[in-house]
């Protein structure tokens, strides 16, 4: 019997969380330093783990890989595996947790062993997360991820934490309780939880659009959707700088990765329908936080913004439900994902130095920390878009599928390259050009630590830019797959309805014939 990787990679962090607690006793340096290694070499032994399915995985596979199923509740079971669009957001995921633990390194001093106690669980249960086969086990997945968040923002975070964590934590729960409304309809309705078993039965029409409704409350709050996304400006502010990656490198990508997963194959005559109503919400996120985000006085809200506007793109790919539109939005995320975790990085590395984040209150960077001022200006690049980045593949690809199903939603969309572009070198000149602010005059360039948190996001940003061939061929036969089941579904639907429609004109044609005929 082969070993069971995928519960190993989703529980592995669970026993580095165990061992914080276990050997780093006290408050002291040596306490301090235990957490942080004993942290670091967990995230890192993970993300080794979770190589091997990447070497084991069969692309040109549409189905679940490494599976692993056991009796667990009754009514649901434990079964986990993955395919190609879950296994790329578990590799950002063990990827990104290293990095984040390095990130906190010096800048975290204060309860240390709890702080990587509650991303050692938080990882665990977003690999668990992307890795679930049953929808009560992927519920408890998707809703425990909220409790450690809510923890480090409320704990570590500004000077208005209790007030963004409490409004993150109440937003996207919000939303959650109607899906598991939703999820209980389906049971009944179908006698499981199983999500593959699901994802075959064909639910009526009419529960279709409820459960729709339902299941996008909660994944749209999680995106941000245009206007559920107010809660995520506050969060990031005041979130700690590695808090800030995860929240836009993982945890917004669990509402992408639920539409895929759930309203495309499960919903799809509900998908069709509401599409012209995400089109256009997406649309106006694109457009709308893109001219937010040239108004804003902070660092962490601009980007914060762009990464709303970012996640229009997604959803408007996913449900133009083309294989193009659906390819870019899966690699949209991932860029995102890596992008947005390096921009809110980059930020940390100059407030760690002058504690704020005003953007008037820098000016001239490039003197005194050109690296910094290198790498900036990287990814500054990736989120406009420009060629040769991930960034710019991602959104010619969900601009390109849109334009097959809807050109005037696609025209429209377009207009956020440029917004984009406005922003991000607004914001760039005003802290890296420009004359040096006496104010930061003493501020230093990146140590090797820090050169080292950004040396395999800057790799990642430039391959993926010249050479997206491994992530689009990953989740290519998925995406085939999803496409196949979605379309044949619509279109028996469609017919069925022209086929009813056909049976009443002739019911009612035969009605009034006879009345016809006696005149």
């Amino acid at each position: 019997m082969a070993w069971p990787v995928l519960s190993v990679v989703t529980f592995l962090p669970i026993l580095g969380a165990l061992l914080v607690l276990i050997m780093a006793r006290g408050n002291g340096p040596i306490a301090k330093g235990t957490a942080r290694w004993i942290a670091l070499w967990t995230t890192s032994i993970t993300f080794a783990v979770s190589l091997v399915l990447v070497r084991r995985f069969d692309p040109s596979s549409p189905e679940f890989q490494f599976t692993e199923k056991h009796d667990w509740l009754g009514v649901a079971s434990y079964h986990m595996g993955v395919d190609g669009i879950s296994l790329p957001f578990i590799i950002l995921t063990t990827a990104l947790m290293p990095i984040c633990i390095l990130a906190s390194w010096t800048s975290v001093q204060r309860r240390v062993k709890e702080y990587m106690i509650a991303f050692l669980v938080l990882e665990a249960l977003m690999i668990g997360t992307f890795a679930a086969l049953d929808l009560v086990l992927f519920y408890l997945f998707f809703e425990g991820g909220l409790i450690p968040m809510f923890l480090i923002i409320g704990i570590w975070g500004g000077p208005r934490r209790v007030y963004a964590s409490f409004k993150f934590f109440l937003y996207t729960f919000a939303g959650s309780v109607l899906m598991l409304l939703a999820i209980m309809a389906m049971y009944w309705q179908a006698g499981t939880t199983d999500i593959p078993t699901l994802l075959r039965h064909g639910f009526p029409a009419g529960m279709q659009y409820w459960a729709w409704l339902a299941f996008f409350a909660s994944f749209a709050v999680k995106m941000p959707m245009w206007p559920v996304h107010t809660w995520l400006p506050d969060a990031h502010v005041e979130a700690p700088t590695a808090g800030s990656v995860i929240l836009a490198a993982i945890l917004l990508k669990m509402g992408g990765y639920g539409f895929l997963r759930f309203s495309l194959p499960m919903f799809p005559i509900a998908s069709d329908y509401f599409a012209p109503l995400v089109w256009t919400m997406s649309v106006i996120a694109i457009v709308y936080t893109s001219l937010v985000a040239l108004m804003q006085e902070d660092i962490k809200k601009l980007i914060a913004y762009s990464s709303v506007a970012h996640m229009g793109y997604v959803t408007m790919g996913i449900f133009a439900a083309t294989h193009q539109g659906v390819s870019g939005a899966v690699f949209q995320m991932i860029s995102h994902g890596i992008v947005s975790g390096a921009l809110f990085l980059c930020v940390g590395v100059i407030y760690d130095r002058m504690h704020t984040r005003e953007i008037a209150f820098y000016g001239g960077l490039a003197h005194r920390m050109p690296v910094f001022a290198f790498v900036f200006m990287l990814f500054t690049m990736a989120n406009v878009g420009l060629p040769g980045t991930s960034g710019f593949v991602g959104e010619f690809l969900t601009l390109i599928g849109t334009f097959k199903v809807n050109i005037p939603v696609a025209t429209f969309a377009t207009i956020g390259v440029i917004l984009s572009a406005a922003y991000a070198l607004w914001l760039y000149r005003k802290i890296a050009f420009g004359t040096l602010k006496p104010a930061v005059e003493g501020i230093r360039d990146m140590g090797l630590r820090e050169a080292l948190i950004f040396a395999p996001l800057v790799v990642l940003t430039i391959l993926f830019g010249v050479a997206p061939k491994p992530v689009l061929d990953m989740s290519s036969a998925s995406i085939a797959h999803l496409l196949d089941g979605y379309g044949k579904a619509v279109k028996t639907a469609k017919e069925e309805g022209s086929k009813a429609a056909a049976a009443a004109d002739a019911r009612l044609e035969a009605s009034v014939t006879p009345v016809s005929a006696t005149r």
